[in-house]
């Protein structure tokens, strides 16, 4: 279920540089609030799981045996990385336009 939003008494020049930036991202100004929101929620929860409130520790040397992606997913975790987060679909946009650029 989603939930509408909004925002009151935006300054001019605020609103200015939200357009600015969501034209900088290829992003509609509703999609670029939508990624700062999401942005903030994740740099919470990293901000959670850093000071210990984390259930799990990620162990610091993944063993010899471990796969590809269980040391990359140990690699993430020390770095503050959710590996199990999902991508919103801007941002899955926003990856496959870059990757038809570079072409």
């Amino acid at each position: 279920m989603s939930v509408n939003l909004s925002v009151k008494n935006v300054s001019e020049a605020l609103a200015t540089k939200l357009r600015d930036r969501a034209a900088r991202n290829h992003r509609s100004l509703q999609g670029e609030l939508m990624a700062i929101l999401e942005d903030a929620a994740m740099e919470r929860q990293a901000l959670k799981a850093a000071s210990g409130a984390a259930p799990y520790e990620i162990a610091r040397e993944a063993p010899a045996s471990a796969s590809l992606l269980d040391r990359l997913v140990t690699i993430a975790g020390e770095r503050g990385i959710d590996a199990s987060r999902r991508l919103s679909r801007e941002q899955v946009h926003d990856r496959a336009r870059l990757r038809k650029a570079n072409r």
